[in-house]
């Protein structure tokens, strides 16, 4: 069954604050691979202008997946999550997410739109410093795919 576009624009509370760590940021930059210096030493992120270490351009996601749980586990909107895959991903800073912030996300759905029998999704996260500050917004596309019609 098609998801009801009456839901685009629905946004969802804000999350709890979390809390940006020096060793999650690590953790993080060795998972994928990525050995930029400013990511694990603080004298690098310095020199460069920043007040701590920063984050992989990817991290937030650490932080935006979670929060889109909020959509994704929304009994209204009737999105079968066993059918669901991740299709696109991206990120629009105003500034780099630096250890020590305390971060909160509020999701939104943005569009949905049916292609091929499938439900396409866009989920878009505002994450935002315990100032207030816009620090970065990510939009999550996913799809969920159509019912085998002779299988099911």
């Amino acid at each position: 069954m098609a998801l009801d576009p009456s839901f685009i624009g629905r946004t969802y509370p804000p999350t709890e604050p979390y809390e940006v760590g020096r060793e999650k940021i690590r953790e993080f930059a060795t998972a994928i691979g990525d050995a930029n210096p400013a990511y694990t030493d603080l004298e690098t992120a310095k020199a460069l202008g920043y007040p701590e270490v920063i984050a992989p351009p990817t991290f937030p996601f650490v932080i935006t997946y979670g929060a889109a749980a909020q959509v994704v586990n929304d009994p209204e909107l009737g999105l079968d999550y066993t059918r669901v895959v991740h299709g696109d991903q991206k990120f629009s800073y105003s500034r780099p997410v630096h250890a020590g912030d305390r971060l909160t996300v509020t999701v939104a759905i943005d569009a949905i739109k049916s292609l091929a029998g499938n439900d396409v999704l866009t989920v878009s996260g505002q994450v935002h410093d315990e100032s207030g500050e816009h620090v970065v917004t990510s939009i999550m596309t996913l799809v969920a795919r159509a019912a085998d019609q002779a299988g099911e």
